[in-house]
């Protein structure tokens, strides 16, 4: 179990599951349905199943890439510790865990299960011929606060899509900014990045833009929401763009050392304590 964890990189969960979190309890306090712990249930076996599935089919499908890549060969499959079968075996299962669990959910979520699927696992192979690949990476965690507002409501609205959007922008701006270790490997493989496509300087203007607009898309829903926000929220918007800032500030076009710091530590900060700010806010207001 260990060396599955290590395959998909559980840690990495941290970036998506806290919006989850937030389109789950937007739908409770914002809709007529009411809170139930079997729906959270489901939405976090969703949310598991998923990334699992695209995380280890990301690995499988890149195990010849990440063998000559110097940062990527102590990956699990081009180390030895997992077979490419075993990989591709644990995809398979875990997209039918996924579309088994979204049965119990609704006919909607459902429905929109393959469509899900062909989303995270599609990223791992848009590198190969667009360097638009960090968008698709932004699309696939974006699904998180819509699917789970939908296994609450069943229906779509606007206020989850902004928070999707708001996925979108700051995904594929941190991944921009992680893809910058790979610059040079990218080009001479004849893969697609922004970064092997613009250079260091303008991929990281590129990121700065998508982050910005990031911002503009957690700001939008206190405009809209039916009641507003209050106090916790603007907290959570101004820590939430503080960490924007600051992992701007950790990396330099001359100075790539804090790459995997400004990736981890500053976005985890950032969407735990946003996604935490905003469920005090909902609470509090319900209250």
């Amino acid at each position: 179990m260990k060396k599955y964890f290590s395959l998909v990189t559980f840690s990495h969960t941290i970036f998506a599951m806290p919006f989850a979190f937030i389109g789950f309890f937007l739908a409770v306090t914002t809709t007529s349905h009411s809170f139930e712990w079997s729906k959270l249930v489901l939405m976090l076996l969703c949310m598991v199943f998923a990334r699992n599935s695209a995380m280890a089919f990301n690995r499988y499908l890149d195990r010849d890439i990440d063998a000559k890549n110097p940062r990527t060969k102590v990956r699990d499959i081009p180390a030895g510790r997992i077979s490419p079968s075993a990989a591709l075996t644990f995809t398979i299962a875990n997209c039918l865990l996924f579309i088994g669990t979204t049965w119990f959910i609704n006919l909607l979520v459902f429905y929109l299960s393959p469509v899900a699927l062909l989303v995270v696992l599609g990223y791992s192979a848009t590198k190969r011929f667009t360097a638009l690949c960090h968008l698709v990476l932004g699309l696939g965690l974006s699904l998180a606060p819509i699917g789970a507002y939908l296994v609450v409501a069943g229906e779509f609205a606007m206020l989850p899509v902004l928070f999707s959007l708001a996925v979108v922008c700051w995904v594929s701006g941190f991944d921009i900014i992680y893809a910058l270790q790979d610059e040079d490997f990218d080009r001479n493989e004849k893969l697609h990045s922004i970064p092997s496509a613009l250079g260091t300087e303008k991929a990281l203007a590129l990121s700065t833009l998508l982050h910005v607009l990031s911002a503009v898309f957690v700001i939008l829903p206190a405009v809209i929401t039916p009641g507003g926000f209050g106090i916790p929220y603007y907290i959570g918007i101004a820590v939430y763009c503080s960490m924007l800032v600051y992992q701007h500030r950790l990396v330099k076009p001359t100075d790539l050392s804090r790459v995997n710091f400004a990736f981890m530590t500053t976005n985890g900060i950032a969407s735990v304590v946003f996604a935490a700010f905003f469920l005090i806010d909902r609470l509090w207001i319900r209250k």
